[in-house]
């Protein structure tokens, strides 16, 4: 038992089996506290919680022109976080899909910067493919180091985001500058057949959104219904277990990173040939890094995630909309994002514990 100042405080104890009822409340919970403490906070800043809840969580809904922009982000963030959560779930914790990211950004770039007079339907989704392969070729980096050499793969994928920004901060300011672009580190405009059909006329919303539910979907399939995927979630909840029954620990790494990396170079490619339409050094936002609160905020499952994806694309734009209206500074709405992770995780706990607290007829716990 613990006591503070003589009062005998509650423990957890683990539930037998994990609560379902819990895990379905979890990210409400999360949301709902997440939001009260930082209303709280922005009152203290002497901004006026009304509004900014308003401009952040009502008015990315309230008109088509700002819920095609919650569109527009909702496509990469849900990519990358479903690579990731598979991963994630195996216990394999790639935390350098920011990099990824880039790497994706510049293989697709390289086809419209050294074929810049290139015309057909065939540059996009080779664009797209050759995103993907470059972030799949920056994860195997990470899966070798850990296979081979039993490095941490939280630090090398983290080191390697770095890495990426210096490459492209080289291309962008070296060979790949735009001679006409005013000396500004950015490459030049992509040609039309190079840039992701729209999916509606009048946004920016283009067809890398079906792209990324589709794969939502495959991504389900894989993780519930293969073998593969049973031996990846195996291998995560008992290791052990996992060795013993033959499963190899090396190729569950390998197909996890490579996943997650497939995943944000994919998302990457996506974002040069659709909104930007060039490669700028802009082109790190962050989602990388906001896919991780995505996933575990959609409880490492594929259906989760689509819902959680959207909730965090809907406080991008509406992060943007309280800068502008309720004159909020940029760091209170990442603190909004991380406090959501760290209202998520203390929610999770209560999955698979349970407070037990003191019974004052015996003094104790029961």
């Amino acid at each position: 038992m613990t006591q503070f100042f003589g009062f005998t405080l509650p423990r957890l104890v683990r539930r037998e089996r994990a609560s379902l009822p819990m895990q379905i409340a979890a990210p409400l919970i999360a949301l709902s506290g997440a939001t009260v403490a930082n209303l709280l906070l922005y009152m203290v800043m002497g901004k006026s919680p009304i509004a900014v809840f308003n401009a952040m969580l009502l008015e990315p809904f309230l008109s088509w022109a700002s819920f095609s922009e919650v569109l527009l982000k909702w496509g990469p963030l849900l990519l990358i976080a479903q690579g990731l959560a598979i991963g994630f779930r195996a216990k394999v914790f790639n935390i350098g899909a920011e990099g990824q990211f880039i790497l994706g950004a510049i293989f697709a770039s390289a086809i419209p910067v050294w074929y810049p007079q290139a015309t057909g339907q065939w540059i996009w989704p080779s664009m797209l493919l050759m995103g993907a392969l470059g972030g799949l070729a920056w994860a195997a980096i990470t899966a070798f180091w850990r296979v081979r050499l039993n490095a941490n793969e939280i630090l090398v994928s983290l080191m390697l985001s770095f890495v990426a920004v210096q490459i492209l901060n080289y291309l962008l300011l070296g060979p790949w500058k735009d001679p006409n672009g005013f000396n500004f580190p950015q490459s030049v405009m992509f040609q039309y057949d190079a840039m992701i059909p729209l999916l509606f006329e009048g946004t920016r919303v283009n067809v890398s959104l079906l792209i990324a539910l589709f794969l939502s979907g495959c991504a389900f399939i894989f993780m519930q219904r293969s073998f593969i995927g049973y031996t990846l979630q195996v291998g995560g909840l008992a290791p052990r277990a996992a060795t013993y029954a033959g499963f190899s620990e090396g190729r569950a790494i390998w197909l996890s990173l490579l996943i997650g990396g497939f995943a944000a170079g994919l998302a990457g490619a996506a974002e040069v040939a659709g909104p930007i339409g060039q490669l700028q050094r802009s082109i790190s936002t962050g989602y990388g890094y906001a896919a991780i609160i995505v996933a575990y905020l959609g409880a490492l499952h594929p259906i989760g995630i689509v819902f959680s994806s959207l909730l965090m694309a809907a406080l991008y734009i509406g992060g943007d909309n309280a800068m502008v209206s309720a004159d909020l500074p940029i760091a209170a709405v990442r603190v909004f994002q991380g406090s959501l992770l760290l209202a998520y995780l203390m929610a999770l706990t209560f999955v698979r514990y349970r407070l037990v607290w003191p019974d004052p007829a015996k003094g104790s716990m029961p």
